[in-house]
């Protein structure tokens, strides 16, 4: 796998990160290193008496390093890599060192296992009792959970600043316990509103519809349509066996990854990659999950193209992918984006009707430029509409700079009226942000 600077560095886990990387991408720094067409290695002098022995999987990008940080990649595997994107040719030693090849060799024998384990017979019935009684779980909690909703109506929401996060997190733990993890992050994520911000009450109010929208329809499940069914058993935490969706037929394309967004919870760290079909017209999300110290089992870098057979979940609305078949592939200009953001809303208006309870989306959308109004950041179409920036969002020098003040061709994900880029058509070529 060939991966630009621009990639390399999308690949850390924060700015730090790539600030070290950088300063490790030098030959002075490395006491040896590697490459063939399974692994990358390096030993790296640090301050100890021992190199730092990093490694890098090229076959399913993984990192791997003796030193004792804990992100990841680390500074070392960072490094490594863009040292090897910017010199090629000195990495001329292909015969991979024992540290390395046991590695590759234990990676290898873990999918096998995996494979092997997959092959085994699985008792149905044992499986089926499991799931009513999950069902019954599921449908106490949300009894629950709607009284709690119809409680905060009933009372107004003016003194729910004062609860606390506790108050919220005895709900969260309560659909926990009834195995409606899906309930729990909502609920979570009505803790987490700024209630000290002007405007928080329609937040609220927006989430807490949303939430009961979910647990109404799911009471009232039979009577709805199969994959509106299946939209609202997702949002409540059950999950569907991806072994299953495989061995379904996908759509083969090739793939812009347009951006990735990076999320931790402990040693838990989610990786939200949203792509571009140049062929369909589709966009799609795919996430992965990893233990703190494990590798993501796909490479999914913002800026590259990949071909892809992708198969998307169930649902009224399809979004969320996951890759049955992937392949390095050239970089492809072709893609068809919104004129404006009039078209944007016509089309969310259309996601709202068929999916009420819908998360944010990927779009491109041509000819917007930044401009400053009002104490705030918005993107301006060429129909002179506004559209307001994500609060926090980190670029906006950087998409200044690219854009000059001149409108250019743009990926972006939100809802409704607030969205964050994600790159821009820059001379011919896909800039991530």
């Amino acid at each position: 796998m060939q991966l630009s600077e621009e990639q390399v560095f999308a690949l850390a886990p924060d700015e730090s990160s790539k600030k070290s990387g950088r300063e490790l991408a030098n030959p002075a720094k490395w006491v040896s290193k590697g490459v063939n067409e399974l692994a990358l290695w390096g030993e790296c002098q640090g301050s100890g008496s021992k190199p730092y022995q990093a490694q890098v999987d090229l076959v399913n990008i993984a990192f791997k390093c003796s030193c004792p940080s804990r992100k990841f990649p680390c500074k070392h595997g960072i490094g490594l890599l863009l040292l090897y994107a910017r010199n090629k040719a000195d990495f001329t030693n292909r015969d991979m060192p024992a540290w390395v090849a046991e590695w590759i060799s234990k990676r290898s024998e873990r999918q096998e296992k995996q494979a092997t384990q997959k092959e085994k017979p699985v008792d149905e019935a044992a499986q089926a009792k499991r799931r009513q009684a999950r069902e019954q779980k599921v449908s106490d909690g949300i009894e629950e959970l709607l009284q709690w909703v119809k409680d905060i109506i009933r009372n107004g929401i003016i003194s729910i600043p004062e609860k606390g996060s506790a108050w919220f997190g005895n709900m969260a733990r309560r659909m926990v316990d009834a195995q409606a993890p899906g309930l729990a992050g909502m609920i979570r994520n009505l803790s987490e509103i700024n209630f000290y911000r002007d405007g928080w009450q329609t937040e609220f109010m927006d989430q807490l519809l949303r939430l009961y929208l979910v647990t109404t329809g799911f009471k009232n499940n039979d009577t709805l349509p199969p994959l509106l069914q299946q939209d609202l058993r997702t949002w409540i935490g059950f999950t569907q066996n991806q072994e299953e969706l495989k061995e379904q037929s996908g759509i083969t394309d090739t793939w812009l990854v347009l951006g990735k967004q990076v999320t931790e919870d402990d040693n838990l760290t989610v990786e939200r990659n949203w792509l571009y079909g140049v062929g369909s017209d589709q966009y799609a999300l795919v996430l992965q999950f990893m233990v703190r110290g494990q590798g993501a089992q796909l490479a999914f870098t913002p800026g590259l193209f990949i071909q892809a057979e992708l198969v998307f979940y169930p649902s009224v609305l399809p979004l969320r992918a996951i890759v049955k078949k992937q392949l390095n592939t050239e970089k492809v200009q072709q893609y068809k984006g919104f004129a404006n953001w009039q078209q944007v809303a016509e089309a969310e208006t259309s996601y709202s009707s068929t999916l009420p309870f819908r998360s944010e989306r990927p779009f491109i959308i041509e000819q917007v430029r930044p401009v400053y109004y009002d104490q705030q950041w918005w993107l301006q179409d060429n129909n002179n509409a506004l559209m307001g920036i994500k609060s926090g969002f980190k670029s906006i020098w950087k998409l200044l700079s690219l854009s000059g003040g001149e409108a250019l061709n743009m990926a972006v994900v939100g809802k409704e009226n607030v969205y964050e880029p994600f790159g821009v058509w820059y001379q011919q070529e896909y800039k991530i942000l």
